[in-house]
């Protein structure tokens, strides 16, 4: 979330929206953006973590993989990164940035 904090210049301008979507309840969130300065918003999955089942990367251990999904305006998704890469928004960047020229 650093990262996208400390990028998210880069994606103004480019028809997007950046969010967060945490197993984590609403406290937890609430601190961990002020600890991370986090100007975009985190929403909680911490009741029935159905968006983190919907997207396929809730774990056994009933906490999401770190995950990056690039949205098209269609609803679609048109980009992923997964794992450590996810926590890295230059691939996001990347997708917005050619999504944009279509």
């Amino acid at each position: 979330m650093k990262g996208y904090q400390a990028g998210i210049s880069k994606f103004e301008g480019m028809d997007t929206q950046v969010f967060g979507i945490s197993t984590d309840n609403v406290p937890s969130l609430r601190v961990f953006a002020e600890q991370t300065g986090a100007s975009f918003p985190l929403l909680s999955d911490f009741k029935d973590r159905s968006v983190a089942k919907a997207y396929g990367i809730l774990l056994p251990s009933g906490v999401a993989n770190r995950a990056t999904f690039v949205v098209d305006m269609e609803g679609k998704i048109a980009h992923i990164e997964e794992g450590s890469a996810a926590i890295d928004p230059t691939g996001a960047e990347m997708a917005c940035s050619r999504l944009r020229k279509k």
